[in-house]
Formats: C-alpha cells, sequence, structure tokens
C-alpha cells in the first residue's frame, strides 16, 4: 500500500541537460611554436646536454649571459649584419638653366666623398672657369659624332646649337667601386634617360625660388648676347613644365645653398633606405643590376 501510494505520487520531471563542455584553448602560433622549441630541446633528445642557466642579468659577465642565452634558445646569435650595404645609386640632376646645378654638385662632392660626378661631353667652347675634364669634357664635333658612332653615350643631344652626351664608361666604372654616380643633365636630357634607366635612377629637379630669381641668375651670369638670353630664358620657362615628370623637386633659393645640399643628401640617405626590387637595365648596351638593399 505504502509503495502503491509513493508510485502514485511520484510525478516525472525531466532531467536537466548537463552543459557542453566549454572547447580546449588553442595556443596560438607564436605560443605554440616557442613551447615546442623548447619542450624539443629539453625532452626530444635525451642525449642533448641541458642548457647552460641563465646567470643574473645585474651581476653576470656579458659573454657568459650570451652563452647562456643561446644554449637555452638552442641557436647561436649572428654578428652578421641583417641587411648588406646598399647598392649604388645612379641620381640624375636636372633643371633649367642658370639654378645653380653646378654649384650643388660641387659642394655635394666635397659633403659626400663616395659620389662620382659624371662628367659630361659637350661640343660647346669653355667657359672662363670652367676646365676640360672637371667641368666638361670639351670635344670638337668631329669627335663628338665619332663617339657617337662608337656608341659611347649613354644619351646625347643637340642643345643650343652645341652636343651634349653622357659617357657610358664612367658609369660602369665607378659603379663597380661601389660609388654612387650624379649626372648632370638638362630637361631633354633627363627625359631621354628616364626612358633608359626607368626607376633604377633617382631624377631630381633644381629650381630657383621664382620666375624672377631665375631671370636675374641668366642676367647676372653675363655669358650670353641679347638673342641668346631672350631664347635662354623662353627655354627654361618651357622647362618648367617638366617638374612633374621627377621624382623629387630642391629649390635652391639666393644664398641658402647649403640648405639646398642638405635636402639633396637626404634625398639620397632616403633612396638608401628603401627596399628595392632586384632589376637589369640593358637598354642602349649598358646594363646595370640593382638589387634589393
Amino acid at each position: 500500500m505504502i509503495r502503491r501510494i509513493l508510485n502514485s505520487s511520484l510525478t516525472l520531471r525531466p532531467i536537466p541537460s548537463l552543459p557542453s563542455p566549454l572547447p580546449k584553448p588553442k595556443p596560438n602560433n607564436f605560443s605554440f611554436q616557442i613551447l615546442n622549441s623548447f619542450s624539443s630541446s629539453r625532452m626530444g633528445d635525451a642525449r642533448r646536454p641541458s642548457a647552460v642557466p641563465i646567470p643574473s642579468l645585474e651581476n653576470s659577465n656579458r659573454s657568459e649571459l650570451l652563452r647562456a642565452l643561446e644554449s637555452s634558445i638552442g641557436t647561436s646569435f649572428s654578428s652578421s649584419p641583417f641587411l648588406p650595404n646598399p647598392n649604388p645609386l645612379i641620381l640624375v640632376i636636372s633643371g633649367p638653366s642658370g639654378v645653380g646645378k653646378d654649384a650643388l654638385i660641387s659642394n655635394l662632392r666635397s659633403s659626400r666623398p663616395n659620389i662620382h660626378f659624371v662628367v659630361t661631353a659637350t661640343t660647346r667652347p669653355p667657359r672662363p672657369t670652367e676646365t676640360h675634364g672637371i667641368d666638361y669634357l670639351f670635344l670638337s664635333k668631329q669627335e663628338f659624332i665619332h663617339s657617337i658612332e662608337k656608341d659611347e653615350f649613354l644619351e646625347y643631344a643637340l642643345v643650343y646649337g652645341d652636343y651634349k652626351g653622357v659617357p657610358k664608361s664612367q658609369i660602369r666604372e665607378f659603379m663597380a667601386k661601389g660609388c654612387d654616380v650624379v649626372l648632370r643633365v638638362d630637361i631633354q636630357g633627363a627625359e631621354t634617360l628616364r626612358k633608359v634607366l626607368g626607376k633604377s635612377a633617382v631624377f631630381v629637379f633644381l629650381m630657383a625660388e621664382s620666375e624672377m630669381a631665375m631671370v636675374e641668375r641668366l642676367v647676372d651670369r653675363n655669358t650670353e648676347t641679347k638673342e641668346s638670353l631672350l631664347v635662354r630664358i623662353a627655354t627654361a620657362k618651357e622647362e618648367m613644365k617638366h617638374v612633374r615628370n621627377f621624382d623629387y623637386v630642391v629649390v635652391n633659393a639666393k644664398g641658402k645653398l647649403e640648405n639646398a645640399v642638405k635636402l639633396l643628401e637626404s634625398i639620397i640617405d632616403a633612396e638608401k633606405a628603401k627596399l628595392k626590387v632586384e632589376k637589369r637595365v640593358v637598354n642602349y648596351s649598358i646594363e646595370i643590376l640593382v638589387t634589393p638593399i
């Protein structure tokens, strides 16, 4: 009777479901690799000698501490540089007449001995302050044409009635020595070099602080006739339109040449700090290799 009452008074209630177990956390790749490296180094090979205990950082000898760290990590620390020395740089400087290209390059060469200025060949006569082989290679038209026939120029052009050209031999010779090379060319020459060298060279446009300052410099040079002065001014105004085709612009303001030189040095340093893709330039029978820095 009691059993019957108990059975009749019982009500069946559903058994509450137990919560599903939480998934085990997965170690991230970094911690997983570190744990594996230490476990394999300490437990994977019983024949491997145990790691040297790491001494106190405050009182330990530097060499002993480094040896202990190498032993614990399982590898030795290399003293080789992370990156090799940067490759030689080709710097092309251009701009209108009278903006101070020669003065800028002269000061740059004084501050950076490892830079070689590629002396341009020309058929125009030297000015009183210019020296053959230093400022220009002054050639006769016959000598210049003979060099063209021998394919000795990276680029050449007829400018203001005279030929100008960039010799290949100097670029090959000094880049092989690890020197940076600087090319001083007019706007027309810079356009040609852009097609030949592409992104393996850095193109810098040099300008005066204003149009009036540019004209005043041409007048102050006192090297032109009235007619040629007008031609140079008109040409300079037209050349200013090409500034967007260059990688950098440097303003050489009157009395502030030192600032322009420092800016150009900063450009060189920034370009050398870039990671560059390997390229080969084979146009015009000249080969230049630019490898990753």
